[in-house]
């Protein structure tokens, strides 16, 4: 006992020292002396040892009143004899888990595993975890998509089994292996001392608790997997690679975690006549070459009906014409699109004896066009 450093002066505290102070201390010594940290100091596992020591009785309210008034001799249980290592922490009525876990970080190069001491905290447990999204494929066709509709589809959902509301079983117990813990610990011996490893619990898969009587209709797991017809409304303007999602329709959480959810990716098949860009709707509408050279008025199909269109006269082949507001009515995006309409003039191959006559008292006349002239030009500077 009187080789023994005042428990103050090894954490580096006053007698006044908070609860919290003394915590923060420790952290500190524990970083300054781990082992696995300072592995060419020789003296650094006995003075981490010797700072675990003097921790756990000066975080214990009892225990640090009976050395304020008795000192070393006051908490004889506490001392070198009564740690034997860092293993002799397993019978300690404190948890030095949270504190190694902020020191070293949950899992930090396996120091949370290594040194998650005592067995009373339920930090250990295992946390619920929610379930993976899904992405699913949706066919829809032109119309579908532009004008939206309802969709009905199959599916297999796993939901909390309604018999026992998801928990697995009945008359709800503290796990009697890891008694409540979530947690088991494993000793291990070193050249350092005595090291606790901790693990998930394999009787309550790190829940604490355990049911007396196990539900028969999920067979204790808690969910069940139904196949259940899912109706979505598919709005208007939907397009190819547009997603909607359908709320908890995923994979099945853990521990008790809700399900993921299901995304549903829309394909769009094309149409036979209408082109679609994004909200914009395209259309090519032939046209004769007497339509194209003197105009005319057309009947147009768009997608709200057939509209009448004055085609100027002198119209060539790949000319468009705009009609604003006739594109894609986007309820999904917020937005409408316009209609753009593009001719080609068709030249006819076969021709009656009348139109051949016609034809050719034309091209007896003056035709030429501002492009034609320039092109004739260019052929007969060419050819010299």
């Amino acid at each position: 006992m009187a080789d023994k450093r005042d428990y103050y002066d090894v954490l580096g505290v006053s007698k006044t020292a908070s609860e919290a102070e003394i915590k923060s201390a420790f952290r500190k010594k524990a970083k300054e002396f781990h082992p696995d940290l300072n592995k060419d100091n020789p003296d650094a596992a006995e003075k981490f040892k010797e700072a675990q020591e003097a921790y756990s009785v000066l975080s214990d309210e009892s225990k640090r009143k009976m050395y304020d008034q008795y000192g070393h001799a006051g908490v004889g249980g506490s001392g070198a004899n009564g740690f034997g290592g860092f293993g002799g922490f397993e019978s300690a009525d404190f948890d030095f888990t949270d504190i190694f876990d902020s020191i070293f970080g949950g899992g930090a190069g396996g120091f949370s595993s290594s040194f998650n001491f005592g067995g009373g905290s339920s930090s250990g447990r295992t946390r619920a975890t929610r379930g993976s999204d899904v992405l699913m494929r949706m066919d829809v066709n032109f119309e579908e998509s532009v004008y939206g509709t309802e969709k009905k589809f199959n599916l297999d959902v796993v939901e909390d089994c309604e018999e026992c509301n998801g928990k697995g079983g009945f008359d709800e117990e503290k796990c009697s292996t890891c008694h409540g813990s979530g947690t088991i610990t494993s000793e291990q011996h070193t050249i350092l001392g005595s090291f606790l490893s901790k693990s998930t619990c394999p009787d309550c898969k790190g829940l604490g608790i355990t049911y007396k009587t196990k539900c028969s209709h999920c067979k204790g797991k808690g969910k069940i997997k139904k196949n259940k017809t899912i109706t979505i409304n598919v709005p208007a303007g939907i397009n190819t690679g547009d997603r909607l999602r359908v709320t908890g329709k995923g994979n099945p959480g853990a521990n008790g975690g809700p399900n993921g959810d299901l995304y549903l990716e829309f394909v769009v098949d094309e149409h036979d006549y209408f082109i679609r860009d994004n909200d914009d709707i395209y259309l090519e509408v032939p046209l004769t070459i007497t339509e194209g050279i003197l105009g005319c008025k057309k009947e147009i199909p768009t997608l709200y009906g057939n509209v009448k269109l004055n085609i100027s006269a002198g119209t060539n082949s790949g000319d468009k014409q705009r009609i604003r507001g006739k594109g894609v009515d986007n309820h999904y995006r917020k937005r409408k699109g316009d209609m753009y309409v593009v001719f080609k003039v068709y030249t006819p191959k076969k021709l009656s004896r009348e139109q051949k006559s016609l034809i050719d008292k034309l091209s007896k006349t003056d035709l030429d066009t501002p492009e034609t002239s320039k092109f004739n030009k260019f052929t007969k500077e060419n050819d010299k």
